[in-house]
């Protein structure tokens, strides 16, 4: 009887089995027959069920005759009897669409999928001739390039290319300074190149212009063999020296509407940037700030690569960004664009990148600006500048816990100068230490400030911001307190000597703000020949953006007065 229990077994799985697929047979439908074969996956019949699956899903994907669903079926059953046949449907229903778009893209992505397929020679012979039509008519200079890739044996190349230069010249010359550089770069034997350096002169000398440095504009218009090729630009003279009459009229209100009345000249500042003191340092560059001149810009970009207190450099940056911004738009490209284009030929250094990063940063390419911080950043030795503007992007881009993690570490680096820092009666204390701490007080404080907002807002690792915050304030308390004793020493030794607080310069920038905008409001009554020119000048040349909103109020008015 034992004998007989496996047999009895065996009998009724194959009975149950018969029965299963027979019901499957009955439906005749893929979901049955998958039943089947999971209930029975090792059945006699499974195969065959298999088969009769993939027979039905053939057939709906002809029903639906769609690109999705010949690939569906494709990518499911493989090694199917119908792979073949689907295969060749496929192919026709993409033919058919590139026919029927007829474009370059289209030919080159039916050739990608079926590079041996039935249809291959005719599509490559409409491919040829939907680039002929394209290369006829198109103006996208990146297509051209595109066909170019690989086609030097091509009888169309010289044409094509000729079509290109003219092309990539004209965007460049509508696009400004960064576009004329590189067209310059890429066509070295470009036909529109002189033309492509009258334009960058032109944006040169506007930039001159624009400072009030007619003679430099016209001993270049003399020099250069490129001058008499400019357009229109006499006329731009004419209006230069009348612009420049109005800024040096003797009268005392004209004056008082200008930013530079009230500033040292350039002269004066580029000196100071070499003070003893990097406090006159940092306030000089702070200065320079206010000029909207071309010539503020390279002594900037000096103390922000070369100033060793970070409070120097962090001013120089300030001020770089306020001069960019008052300039014209496209003189502000320029005087970047070329200088980024000098940078290219130097060798590669932690100062070199830190310069083209602040550039690049400055005009708003920030993710070529991220890569070049990258490079000039030394972690064993960390640059507060840059940590304390990687910050600031972090916040603009609504990171907050990126930027809390950045203040940290700046609090860590003002942690480390008030512990490195000496301050001894016996000792003295060196001006450079203390100026020094006047950065790690600073620095302590926009990191704690920082951390502080981003505990109110976030919610993402509590824990560690709390950290944050504790080492932050440890780095406000013993920063202050370090600069304390050290001011405290020097005060004894010198009672005139200026501490970090002091914001003599800071005020009379702000009490100018206030003059001017008084000045503006009282300019059209007492000087209204002269009021609409000296509107438009503060409007177009002041480095404050709300006393340029006063001026632009009035100019405004005027002109609805006239109406």
């Amino acid at each position: 009887m034992a004998k007989l229990l496996p047999l009895v077994v065996l009998l009724l799985l194959t009975g149950c089995a018969s029965r299963a697929y027979q019901r499957a047979k009955e439906a005749d439908t893929v979901e049955a027959y998958r039943a089947f074969l999971r209930e029975h996956p090792q059945d006699t019949l499974a195969e065959a069920v298999q088969v009769r699956i993939e027979e039905l899903e053939f057939a709906e994907a002809r029903k639906l005759h769609t690109v999705v669903a010949y690939k569906r079926f494709l990518e499911s059953y493989p090694e199917a009897a119908q792979a073949r046949a689907a295969s060749s449907l496929l192919e026709g229903l993409r033919f058919n669409a590139a026919k029927g778009a007829n474009t370059v893209a289209g030919w080159r992505q039916f050739l990608a999928d079926h590079p041996e397929g039935a249809q291959r020679d005719e599509a490559k012979r409409l491919l040829t001739e939907a680039e002929r039509v394209e290369l006829a008519s198109t103006e996208d200079a990146t297509q051209l390039a595109s066909f170019l890739r690989g086609a030097e044996d091509d009888p169309r190349r010289l044409q094509v290319e000729e079509r290109l230069d003219t092309q990539s010249f004209a965007q460049a010359r509508a696009s400004g300074a960064t576009k004329l550089f590189a067209y310059l770069r890429d066509f070295p034997a470009g036909r529109h190149r002189e033309e492509a350096k009258v334009s960058l002169l032109s944006l040169e000398l506007e930039g001159l212009l624009v400072s009030g440095l007619l003679e430099e504009v016209e001993a270049r218009l003399k020099t250069s063999p490129l001058g008499p090729q400019l357009p229109n630009w006499s006329a731009r003279m004419v209006r230069a020296r009348a612009e420049r009459e109005a800024r040096e009229s003797r009268e005392p209100l004209a004056q008082a509407v200008q930013a530079g009345y009230y500033l040292r000249d350039l002269g004066d500042l580029e000196r100071a940037l070499g003070a003893p003191d990097p406090l006159d340092r940092w306030e000089a560059a702070e200065e320079l700030g206010q000029h909207v001149s071309v010539r503020a810009l390279e002594p900037l970009l000096t103390a922000f690569r070369t100033g060793r207190n970070p409070l120097i450099r962090l001013r120089a940056l300030e001020s770089l960004q306020n001069v960019l911004r008052a300039l014209p738009r496209e003189v502000a490209e320029y005087e970047v664009a070329s200088r980024l284009e000098g940078l290219r030929e130097r060798a590669s250094s932690a100062e070199v990148y830190l310069t083209v990063a602040a550039l690049l940063d400055l005009t708003g390419q920030l993710e070529l600006a991220a890569t070049e911080y990258q490079r000039a950043f030394d972690a064993g030795a960390p640059d507060p500048v840059v940590l304390r503007r990687w910050v600031q992007l972090r916040q603009e881009r609504r990171q907050p816990f990126s930027a809390a993690v950045a203040a940290r570490q700046l609090a860590l680096w003002a942690l480390g100068v008030a512990r490195e820092e000496g301050v001894s009666a016996e000792g003295g204390v060196p001006l450079a230490s203390a100026r020094q701490l006047c950065a790690a007080v600073e620095n302590a404080r926009f990191a704690a400030d920082v951390i502080s907002q981003v505990r109110q807002t976030a919610t993402e690792f509590p824990e560690d911001l709390e950290g944050f915050g504790v080492l932050a304030s440890d780095a406000v308390k013993l920063s202050e307190a370090r600069l304390a004793d050290a001011e405290l020493l020097m005060r004894e030794r010198n009672p005139h000597a200026r501490v970090c607080r002091d914001r003599q310069v800071r005020e009379r920038l702000d009490s100018a703000v206030k003059e001017r905008t008084a000045a503006l409001e009282a300019v059209g009554s007492k000087l209204p020949k002269m009021a609409p020119l000296l509107w438009a000048l503060v409007k177009d040349r002041d480095p404050v953006p709300e006393v340029r909103a006063v001026a632009a109020a009035r100019l405004s008015a005027l002109k609805g007065q006239g109406n």
